[in-house]
């Protein structure tokens, strides 16, 4: 009869720690359901509605709360073994300081979404600080967490991590460099989000689209993303075209290759039919008047043409390529420089080089203009007697071997 007596006491024990238990859960619960879906609701209109950043560091910070009643009220729960009571403690403040330690980073991202509105977040972007703060952060909050687990003191763990400092930068030897490179990148506004660079060693060329802490992402212009570690960028070299698109221009630099067996001079009647071309109205004229002083200075009664100056059918197209992009409405001069150039000539033909800038940066226009002048260049040449130069082709060669 005893025995009967002693169950029924230690199960009615056991029923009130049960139920105690099962209050303590449901008001926590129900204060977690409060704050979030009521309280939070309620406050949604005065927090930034472009962004659920916020909302999600409110919700970890609301947390909090269930927490400290859980860790407050498990103490009042009768007849418990002291050891239950210990973990319930120190697991529910770890999560305190977990859930504390996520609402600072919710809090961050929100700081950096915000600065990134900025005009200025394009060219001094803040996420790599940002992700060095988050961290610094977590590591507190886990040396935090292990410390409130195991009840001790944390400066006993952090004593303990001046023998781990040779591992611990070894662990984290990406993130120095990273860290490193970012202030070097920011500081001396290398790289920004938008700017096209060109990094053959890890096949990137397009636009940027993010910078972080450890990595760099480029968006190809084949809509690939290539990843580039961010030390990468201050240990090897890169191209960055954002000088070309602030300046609003973009080069031309193309050579027509002449065939050298059609540079001759221009005779009287042919500089008479070249002089139907506007553009080299000045040219023909300063050039007729330079030579016709010169032989008359220079020859002295010397009537053989082969000691007098001629105008060349290679210097008038020159002079006229010159002009024709100077007055075209989409090459840029002002500021900019514009040339037609010869190369040094080779077994391919004489390259005459045109070197000037399109008055955009947008590549299909710019292909566009740049093709273009080439269509009409290509075309012009036999005016002044002249021919590209071409490799002989199956049907040239076709040709030859039956020339019927």
């Amino acid at each position: 009869m005893q025995a009967l007596f002693d169950d029924y006491s230690a199960l009615a024990l056991w029923l009130q720690s049960l139920i105690a238990l099962l209050g303590l859960a449901a008001l926590a619960f129900a204060v977690n359901w409060l704050l979030k879906r009521v309280l939070l609701r309620f406050a949604a209109p005065y927090l930034d509605n472009r962004t659920d950043t916020a909302d999600r560091g409110a919700a970890w910070l609301a947390t909090v709360i269930p927490l400290l009643i859980v860790s407050r009220g498990i103490l009042l729960v009768p007849h418990l073994p002291e050891t239950v009571v210990t973990v319930t403690v120190n697991v529910a403040r770890a999560l305190i300081v977990l859930s504390i330690a996520m609402a600072i980073g919710w809090a961050l991202n929100y700081a950096n979404e915000l600065y990134s509105r900025r005009p200025e977040a394009r060219s001094r972007p803040i996420k790599g600080y940002v992700q060095v703060v988050k961290i610094a952060v977590f590591c507190g909050a886990a040396i935090l967490m292990i410390a409130v687990l195991i009840e001790q003191s944390p400066l006993l763990l952090l004593s303990g991590l001046g023998a781990m400092a040779a591992v611990l930068l070894l662990v984290f030897k990406d993130t120095i460099l990273s860290l490193v490179a970012s202030v070097q990148l920011t500081s001396n506004d290398m790289l920004r989000v938008g700017d096209w660079i060109e990094m053959p060693s890890m096949d990137a060329d397009g636009d940027v689209v993010d910078i972080a802490l450890h990595t760099v992402k480029v968006q190809n212009f084949d809509k690939t993303i290539t990843t580039i570690p961010t030390h990468r960028l201050i240990a090897d070299s890169f191209r960055n075209w954002r000088g070309m698109t602030d300046s609003g221009g973009r080069r031309i630099k193309r050579s027509l290759v002449i065939d050298q067996n059609s540079v001759r001079f221009l005779g009287e009647e042919e500089v008479a039919g070249l002089k139907r071309f506007r553009l080299l109205d000045d040219y023909l004229a300063r050039k007729e008047k330079e030579i016709a002083q010169w032989n008359r200075h220079e020859l002295a009664g010397d009537d053989d043409a082969v000691n007098a100056r001629r105008i060349t059918n290679i210097g008038t197209l020159r002079a006229y390529v010159i002009a024709y992009l100077r007055s075209h409405p989409s090459i840029a001069s002002t500021n900019f420089t514009l040339m037609v150039r010869q190369l040094a000539p080779g077994p391919e033909g004489l390259p005459l080089e045109i070197y000037c800038f399109a008055d955009t940066v947008e590549w299909p226009i710019y292909e566009a203009i740049q093709a273009d002048i080439f269509d009409h260049l290509l075309a012009i040449l036999p005016e002044f007697g002249l021919r590209i130069f071409q490799q002989p082709s199956g049907l040239d060669l076709a040709r030859l071997a039956n020339p019927a």
